[in-house]
């Protein structure tokens, strides 16, 4: 029941992107000269390590937990896996910069606002190289402002330690999506946030460690 109720209850969610608004983005943060023009995220760049994640997915009060698995399988390309706990592939892709591809995808899943919104949620998980065009601050972080197609994407970088703690993609006036990263070295995120402004959806991985 859970297998076939879930994906229709996401699939209905996602349809209402559409239709609803998000708030302004915050002009709360103080300009600053730029120290940088360009960061390398280091969070799923060791093409040696599997990235092994408890997922819970949850989406207008309705929740979905699975595997989530990232492989970087060359120097552009990560290959991405969910499966249920059970082990059952639930979808596969291949995604870069530049260039998508669906291995698998079981038959409920198999929908294309579905799929655009995972394919723009993992891009920017995964995504690696920034180039920085304007820099912020408040009280507890540098903030570099990058550009990404006709959107942004802000980094918040902790003064203490550098470490990137959120990504915020927005429009020119509109938060769309932020992800926040629980790191011990900057190295590798144990516990990551995804979550959408514009609909009530959030993606959590914890790191699975296994016994």
């Amino acid at each position: 029941m859970q297998k076939s109720t879930i994906p229709f209850l996401l699939i209905n969610c996602f349809l209402a992107v559409a239709i609803l608004s998000c708030g302004s983005l915050s002009k709360k943060y103080s300009p600053k000269k730029l120290d940088k023009t360009s960061y390398q995220a280091t969070y799923f760049s060791d093409s040696k390590t599997d990235y092994v994640y408890k997922t819970n997915i949850t989406v207008y009060g309705n929740e979905l937990s699975g595997i989530f698995i990232a492989k970087k399988i060359n120097d552009t390309t990560h290959r991405v896996v969910f499966t249920t706990e059970f082990g059952n592939k639930l979808l596969d892709f291949e995604i870069s910069e530049t260039n998508f591809k669906v291995n698998a995808i079981v038959s409920e899943l198999d929908r294309k606002i579905l799929i655009n919104t995972l394919k723009e949620d993992f891009r920017l998980l995964l995504k690696k190289e920034y180039q920085i065009q304007e820099q912020f601050e408040n009280e507890s972080d540098n903030i570099y402002k990058s550009a990404d197609g006709k959107r942004f994407n802000y980094l918040f970088l902790s003064k203490k330690d550098q470490k990137l703690e959120k990504v915020v993609h927005a429009s020119k006036t509109k938060e769309k999506i932020t992800l926040t990263f629980s790191s011990e070295n900057n190295i590798f995120a144990e516990k990551i946030q995804i979550i959408h402004q514009n609909i009530k959806l959030k993606i959590e991985l914890n790191y699975f460690k296994s016994e």
